[in-house]
């Protein structure tokens, strides 16, 4: 049952976050109006509508009580929103066919997390990256999200690397490095021939990048590639010293990003940016969340609240909700991203700047963006049609990037950049 996400798209409708709002005028005029058109249109008769109405104002419910308890973590009444916190978790279930109360559910863990961390100060706990890399697998078989992201990418770093012979790529946060196999077989089947490929994957654990790198080594040599890989344990932007990356002259460099918030791939924004302005690359692909991390606590609850209600929606019209490939990814992943949204840091949040959209701050600091091409179109639609209903996807070409969306959500945006001289 999918209802739960028109009632939670049309509650965020009525709400501006950035502007004072009456939950009790805004959101209970909402409830009421949605109820009574709900009893009207089902006639108020029948079992079967019976139950329907019930699941409905069950869903209503559940989302106003939702946004009372973000109104009263956003004023600091960490005691209302405790109380409002445990109804939650005892009134929805991540295991129900309803997107809306397995959407409640999570939010309101997240929330939880929220009111601790605001009583007590205590730290996040740490990330299980073999969990999140198994999860994120499994995130890629079961949606077009992933493999839209790697596959777009793909197109534009091969057209970048069209008759060089010596190729260097340096992924941010390379997990996997699932996205790469596809790569290797379009560069080995050149009509030139195959580049030399030296890749440097970045991540957060040696034993994870080797394995990698060994996965990556054995499919190079399978279709006679030559390559190498660096490992590196360690966020871009802490690095110290681009000799870590071991950049050799003459090759063409491609540095990929695939954004997230499972957790902080790069470290700071600012250090970043400045890191990839020394690096001059040949080009960047960027595939960024249409998400926001900056602004008060309310304003991230109204964004991530549209945002991941639209996911959840999206594998409920693929797999029912008792599959396990969905919770596992639910629970791993999206649970994990919601909370880091919502929860982590709490009244000690870093304060730290973080670029709202890193594509508009590319731009602003010497790079050229690179128009995704007609063939990144098409990888994009390809993909799109492994996972039916396509009909809910929305794919197109905007100011020069590619846009995947559910319905009328913007979800993933990617873009290709180059610096005025590069290598």
């Amino acid at each position: 049952m999918r209802a739960g996400f028109d009632v939670v798209q049309g509650a965020l409708e009525l709400i501006q976050p950035h502007e004072q709002w009456d939950y009790n005028n805004t959101l209970g005029a909402y409830v009421t109006s949605t109820a009574t058109t709900s009893s009207s249109l089902n006639g108020g008769t029948g079992s079967d509508d019976v139950r329907s109405g019930e699941q409905g104002n069950k869903g209503l419910n559940l989302i106003a009580l939702l946004f009372e308890c973000a109104v009263a973590i956003s004023v600091d009444n960490l005691g209302e929103a405790h109380r409002m916190v445990l109804e939650l978790t005892q009134m929805a279930s991540p295991y129900s066919p309803s997107c809306g109360e397995r959407v409640v559910a999570y939010f309101a863990k997240a929330m939880a997390s929220r009111v601790v961390n605001s009583w007590l100060g205590v730290c996040s706990p740490l990330t299980n990256h073999k969990l999140i890399h198994g999860a994120f697998q499994v995130f890629n078989n079961i949606s077009p999200f992933v493999k839209f992201a790697h596959f777009t990418s793909n197109q534009a770093i091969l057209e970048a690397f069209q008759r060089r012979e010596r190729v260097h790529i340096v992924d941010l946060d390379i997990m996997q490095g699932l996205q790469w196999p596809a790569l290797f077989h379009i560069l080995a089947t050149r009509m030139e021939g195959p580049p030399h490929v030296r890749m440097t994957g970045m991540g957060t654990s040696m034993e994870l990048l080797v394995e990698t790198g060994k996965q990556l080594l054995n499919f190079a040599k399978r279709l006679g590639m030559s390559f190498e890989f660096h490992p590196v344990v360690k966020k871009f932007g802490d690095v110290a010293d681009l000799s870590m990356l071991q950049i050799r002259r003459g090759d063409a460099l491609a540095v990929h990003w695939l954004q997230h918030s499972l957790y902080d791939a790069t470290g700071t924004d600012w250090k970043t940016m400045r890191l990839l302005q020394e690096l001059n690359p040949r080009i960047i692909t960027l595939v960024e969340q249409d998400i926001s991390h900056e602004g008060s606590f309310l304003d991230r609850f109204v964004g991530s609240l549209h945002y991941y209600s639209a996911i959840f929606d999206a594998l409920g019209a693929f797999l029912p909700s008792d599959d396990n490939s969905r919770h596992r990814v639910e629970h791993s992943l999206i649970h994990r991203e919601i909370n880091n949204v919502l929860a982590v840091g709490g009244p000690g949040r870093s304060g730290e700047d973080k670029f709202r959209v890193w594509r508009s701050e590319l731009g602003r600091n010497g790079f050229l963006q690179v128009p995704m091409s007609g063939n990144s179109l098409a990888q994009g639609q390809l993909i799109l049609n492994m996972f039916p209903p396509t009909h809910g996807y929305t794919l197109g070409q905007v100011d020069g990037t590619l846009r995947l969306g559910w319905k009328e959500t913007a979800l993933y945006t990617a873009s290709a950049w180059t610096c005025h001289v590069s290598r």
